[in-house]
């Protein structure tokens, strides 16, 4: 007897070991789909899901090892039920479980599925049981008929999404970087701009006099004239000067 109880106790902490690296792997991938869904690829996702699988294969192997005790053997019997809040259950069950009552025990120490979920299983087992073979041979072809058709769609969209990844790249370049940096320094600081003033305003004095020409009172203004005159806007007041003997009050 003690050495069959130090069996189960040794594969007890065994199969608790790897339930809880399986527990582990499970919660690891599920964070990652809940925070990490933006940059979480597909290789990734599969190697969580091969991990996973590697310690259910593992634990597999050691429920079927040949020292390890038969658990279907065993019955796990509830020796104390209360209402009331147990810590040292919420530290086992790290938080999950607070209390040991009356309406949780058959759910905790369940063996087989709810009577609802065995109920659907035996009518899904038993319909495939009566399937024909033309039957189910025709709903595998629906089936994969579908599947290739989801398929070429998310093909066809990946090469699209790639075609335009490859446009924006090699889209011809229609601005400057030097030239965007150089008009806001001359904005914002105005650089290169006293030069350009200096360089305008000598450029006006060289050229105001050549182009500027006074014709005569009653000539009739030639080509210089017209060029010394373009610009400048015809004034509408009229205007009568005459002299100063005329209009002197102490005239003698």
């Amino acid at each position: 007897m003690q050495r069959e109880e130090k069996q189960l106790d040794a594969a007890l902490e065994a199969m608790i070991m790897r339930v809880n690296d399986l527990k582990t792997s499970i919660a690891s991938m599920l964070f990652k789909l809940e925070h990490e869904y933006e940059t979480l690829n597909w290789p990734s996702f599969l190697d969580n899901f091969a991990l996973i699988a590697g310690h259910l294969t593992s634990l597999s192997k050691l429920l079927a090892h040949d020292k390890a005790p038969n658990f279907r053997n065993l019955t796990v019997l509830p020796l104390l039920l209360s209402p009331e809040k147990d810590e040292d259950l919420m530290r086992m069950t790290e938080g999950r479980i607070t209390t040991f009552a009356h309406d949780l025990v058959p759910d905790y120490l369940r063996t087989k599925p709810e009577p609802q979920a065995e109920q659907k299983m035996i009518q899904l087992e038993h319909k495939a049981a009566n399937l024909t073979y033309d039957a189910s041979h025709k709903q595998v072809a629906q089936y994969t008929k579908v599947i290739t058709h989801v398929h070429d769609i998310a093909e066809k969209a990946r090469d699209e999404w790639e075609s335009e990844a490859n446009s924006r790249t090699t889209q011809t370049q229609t601005s400057s970087t030097a030239d965007t940096h150089a008009l806001v320094a001359a904005v914002g600081m105005g650089k290169a701009l006293k030069n350009e003033t200096v360089q305008m305003v000598q450029s006006g004095v060289n050229a105001g006099p050549s182009n500027m020409m006074v014709g005569r009172p009653g000539s009739q203004p030639g080509a210089g004239g017209q060029v010394g005159q373009m610009g400048k806007a015809p004034s509408t007041i009229k205007t009568n000067i005459k002299a100063a003997s005329q209009i002197h009050p102490y005239n003698r």
